[in-house]
């Protein structure tokens, strides 16, 4: 793939990132902290300059751990803050207080400088909040945007886990304070969990919000559970959700592997080329805990799976309903 091909823009905005994106959560615990700075400096020469954190990251350590090696990472070479587009999220608990939470203005802006503190930086390319707070209203989270961002600390806005309607819902109010508002949404989508696209990739499409989908492989469900199973180097996807959902699936993962197998391509491969196949979906957000699941995983943005192939694989993991956005996806 060329390299201008490697990069495509986070929605409607200029920002150009790659389509692998490397996501953090497994640094600290899963991760040691000098496989994970060769893991950060291989992704960013092989195309994934995306860097995607959260406040909490590291809790296997402490909460902020990640976001400290982070900071150690771009200190020993300052010339990777300039390649980087750093994500980061806030919002879930960071301490015992009532305010230590939430999406409250006085929690949004004091989370964002002690990430910078953390990262070593003077800005966040994409703050995202991480989970919606019924108890914060748009009006109070822009103003707290806002405010970052005519401050020089944060370039755009993010979202994850959010619904269609809450991104319609900000976008909304985003315009009527003539603030750009959302520029991308994370969240959950996988051939085993297709529910993003009844509303969440809709909306997202319909305001021109970016795409980033976080456990693509379903908790290593479809990363080749079956065959790790039986060779005894199951780790991620014997626990967590996707050991929770192969009791449901195993059939279906079994023709899967199968299906791979046939193709000869491995199940991640497979798993992550669909996804990046899908209308919408602007970046995969991927966990890796080891160097050779990154290779695979920046090797899935190269392949190009087949009409043929993108409809056994909508056989297998059939779309929700008759398929497409909410409503006509159930309204026959």
């Amino acid at each position: 793939m060329a390299d201008d091909d490697r990069y495509v823009p986070l929605g409607r905005t200029a920002l150009r990132v790659g389509r692998i994106a490397l996501g953090t959560v497994n640094f600290g615990g899963r991760v040691d902290d000098d496989t994970a700075v060769r893991m950060l400096d291989r992704a960013l020469d092989g195309g994934a300059n995306l860097v995607d954190t959260a406040d909490i990251y590291g809790w296997r350590v402490h909460p902020g751990h990640t976001e400290e090696l982070l900071g150690r990472w771009f200190a020993g070479n300052p010339s990777r803050r300039e390649r980087t587009v750093l994500a980061t999220k806030v919002g879930n608990p960071t301490g015992p207080g009532p305010n230590d939470r939430g999406l409250s203005a006085r929690h949004l802006i004091a989370g964002c400088e002690a990430s910078l503190r953390r990262l070593g930086t003077d800005w966040i390319d994409l703050y995202q909040l991480h989970t919606p707070d019924p108890a914060a209203g748009w009006d109070e989270v822009w103003q707290a945007m806002e405010t970052l961002v005519a401050q020089g600390k944060v370039r755009y806005a993010g979202t994850s886990n959010f619904a269609g309607w809450q991104l319609a819902a900000g976008q909304e109010a985003a315009r009527r304070r003539h603030f750009p508002g959302i520029a991308a949404e994370q969240c959950v989508y996988n051939l085993a969990v297709r529910h993003a696209e009844l509303d969440v990739i809709p909306a997202a499409r319909a305001y021109g919000i970016g795409v980033l989908v976080w456990s693509p492989l379903h908790g290593g469900l479809l990363g080749g559970v079956l065959r790790k199973t039986a060779e005894g180097t199951a780790v991620k996807s014997a626990q967590g959700r996707g050991a929770e959902a192969l009791p449901a699936l195993r059939d279906e993962i079994g023709r899967y592997e199968e299906f791979c197998a046939s193709i000869g391509r491995p199940p991640a491969e497979v798993g992550l080329a669909w996804l990046l196949s899908r209308p919408g979906v602007t970046a995969l957000v991927t966990g890796p805990r080891t160097e050779a699941q990154l290779d695979g995983a920046l090797a899935a943005a190269d392949l190009r799976l087949s009409a043929a192939e993108l409809d056994a694989l909508d056989a297998l993991f059939p779309p929700l309903g008759s398929g497409g956005p909410a409503p006509a996806a159930w309204v026959t």
